[in-house]
């Protein structure tokens, strides 16, 4: 196949769900057939050598993809590794910056391009729109200029068709796609040996509770915080372990203290990608209740797919796009994320109930094996990109 090109602001080294998506398609095609554009980031060069496929940096740090003078080298880029490369078809690993450049070569070199969408920025999107008269232009030229838009859940696509109904574009059922994104079955995986990272990061005896989790409000780690706290007397050995960094860490810290359970809290911060899957296998129970909060949601949970494929039973929030990565009573608990009560309740029942969490766990690992795990993902936009690469008129835009 000829390769295709992905634009993307969010990449490795930088952090983040995006940037996790990111790097498993560059990872996952197949040798030779992507090409990545992106900016430059510290330790990038040693990143960038372990994948398969071609990463462009721009000479620019990636925080500047944003900027005017960023966008028009990131343009005229795009162009050149488009015809360097033979690209077939553009994905935008987000809509903005990246949708710039791709319509920018679209128009001069006819290549078609792909926008994959995440929740939260459509939720931002929407905001923007209706704020502002340039916006809904810029938003309505770059929306209805992509091949095709791809969502991480039906809840995605759903807030997505409402934007564009709202900017007066009607797509084709075949314009707007659902691709769940998924976890490495290989990386994350049950019965892995805990002994180093309980000894690197204090995860002493106990039962312990995990999330991972960018430490923002819309995440839920307050909620879950309340829910440890009226737990506490009933179970005296319970833990919880919050692996993330943000703005909110302070707060959170301050908030554990007032509700008594500092001491049965450990938030680790900077922990390595390596050390992931063996502090899943820390936990009896994963906690993602992430809320639906201004313009933050959760567009599916990855980090819940991971916790999935070490075998864990997640309680999650009834949020977002987190329905579909959390199958309620098969693979977990799906819970109101407003309510500590509701959480409370549901971690009562599966740290009662052995054989649930075993069940729920299994379910879970099975889940990721048979469908939502990188290589389809992978393989599914590779496809949608070579079909509308063939279906696309080749005649660039004077």
């Amino acid at each position: 196949m000829a390769p295709q090109l992905l634009l993307t602001y969010d990449f490795p080294p930088i952090g983040g769900g995006i940037a996790r998506w990111m790097a498993e398609l560059a990872k996952r095609y197949p040798p030779g057939s992507l090409v990545v554009s992106t900016g430059q980031h510290p330790g990038a060069a040693d990143v960038d050598a372990a994948f398969p496929n071609r990463v462009d940096r721009l000479p620019l740090p990636a925080r500047r993809l944003r900027t005017l003078q960023g966008l028009l080298l990131w343009s005229r880029r795009a162009a050149m590794l488009t015809r360097q490369c033979g690209v077939e078809f553009i994905w935008c690993g987000n809509m903005k910056p990246a949708s710039y450049p791709a319509k920018w070569t679209m128009e001069r070199l006819g290549t078609p391009f792909g926008v994959l969408l995440h929740g939260g920025d459509l939720l931002i999107l929407q905001h923007q729109v209706h704020q502002s008269l340039l916006k809904r232009k810029t938003a309505r030229a770059l929306l209805s200029s992509a091949a095709v838009l791809v969502a991480n859940s039906q809840w995605t696509r759903d807030c997505c068709l409402t934007l564009l109904s709202e900017l007066e574009i009607e797509p084709a059922d075949s314009r707007l796609q659902v691709v769940p994104l998924g976890a490495d079955p290989d990386f994350f995986r049950p019965g892995l040996d805990t002994a180093l990272v309980r000894q690197r990061y204090g995860l002493g005896p106990g039962r312990w509770l995990l999330s991972v989790a960018r430490l923002a409000r819309h995440k839920g780690i307050d909620t879950a915080l309340q829910a440890l706290a009226s737990l506490s007397e009933q179970y005296p050995e319970l833990r919880y372990a919050v692996v993330g960094t943000g703005d909110e860490l302070a707060s959170l810290e301050e908030e554990a203290r007032q509700l008594g359970v500092g001491d049965r809290v450990r938030f680790l911060t900077g922990v390595p990608d390596r050390d992931l899957p063996a502090i899943y296998n820390c936990a009896e129970v994963y906690l993602g209740v992430s809320r639906l909060m201004e313009q933050r949601v959760e567009g599916f949970g990855i980090s819940i797919a991971e916790a999935s494929a070490c075998g864990l039973p997640v309680v999650a929030g009834r949020s977002g796009g987190i329905p579909e990565a959390v199958r309620h009573g098969e693979t977990g608990l799906l819970v109101d994320a407003e309510s500590a009560e509701a959480v409370s309740g549901a971690l009562r029942r599966l740290l009662d109930d052995p054989p649930l969490r075993a069940r729920l766990g299994g379910a879970g690992r099975r889940a990721v094996e048979t469908y939502y795990n990188w290589d389809r993902v992978a393989a599914d936009l590779a496809r949608i990109g070579q079909e509308l690469a063939v279906a696309a008129p080749r005649e660039a835009v004077s």
